[in-house]
This record gives structure tokens, C-alpha cells and sequence, in this order.
């Protein structure tokens, strides 16, 4: 079955709407839908990221590539946070994707399905390589 990743996407209305939100509410309300998914058996892993202010930018542009501190100036997108479901379809991501717990101006949930180890190169050292570790770990 396919893995699809569900990123969160938020803006810097975003996080201030969330700011006049009870905490708490915000913890029950992910919870219940966390829940729902791992009832329904398609939960793979879920988190949610730091504020951005406190993380760091790896620019390729240059070489050496260049670090660049939070905070930054304006944030037209950020990535918040994920969810990783192994569901049968595109579709079925995005049906839970609409049930997601993510409302407010600029919250946005973008859905990318995640490639399989199989479809690379099999013959490829690296692939095998990794497909050892995640034999190994319990991952295949």
C-alpha cells in the first residue's frame, strides 16, 4: 500500500490565529484526530515541528552553502508539522487531509506520496545498502 505525506503548512497569520487559541484545546482537538487515524489503522508517524525561529536555513545557492539563523523576515509558507499515512489512494489522503484539525487564514495541508525503496534501482550498492538497514530495523 502507498505512504502518503500529509504536510502541514501554515503563515505567519496562521500561527497568530493559533496564538489566541487555548493550548489545550489545540492538544485535544490534534489528539481526536490522531486518534481517529490510528483506530483506522493508517497512521504512520506524526510531528510537529519547532517554531521556526529557532531553526536554520541550509542555502545550496553558493559553495559552501550558507547558513542563515531564525527568525526570519516575512514567512509567506512554513512548514508546521506532518502526518505519514499508508492509505490505498491519492484519495483517500486527501479525504483525511479535509479532516484534518488545521482551520485559519493561510492553513494548508499539501499531500505528497512517499517513494517506495522498490522503485529505485535495485542493482544500485547505495539502495541495497539501505535496504539491509531497513530489513535490519524491522522497516520492510
Amino acid at each position: 500500500m502507498p505512504k502518503y505525506m500529509l504536510i502541514m503548512r501554515s503563515t505567519d497569520e496562521t500561527w497568530a490565529a493559533a496564538a489566541e487559541v487555548d493550548f489545550e484545546e489545540i492538544m485535544n482537538t490534534m489528539g481526536k484526530f490522531n486518534d481517529e487515524m490510528i483506530q483506522a489503522g493508517v497512521l504512520v508517524a506524526a510531528e510537529g515541528l519547532d517554531d521556526a525561529a529557532k531553526g536554520v536555513v541550509v542555502d545550496y545557492s553558493s559553495q559552501p552553502p550558507v547558513v542563515t539563523d531564525g527568525p526570519y523576515g516575512e514567512t509567506k509558507e512554513l512548514f508546521a508539522g506532518y502526518w505519514i499515512l499508508d492509505v490505498a489512494s491519492q484519495e483517500e489522503a486527501v479525504e483525511w487531509a479535509k479532516r484534518a484539525p488545521l482551520a485559519g487564514p493561510g492553513s494548508k495541508a499539501e499531500i505528497r506520496r512517499v517513494a517506495q525503496i522498490d522503485e529505485f534501482p535495485q542493482d544500485n550498492e547505495w539502495i541495497q545498502k539501505e535496504r539491509a538497514w531497513r530489513e535490519a530495523t524491522g522497516q520492510l
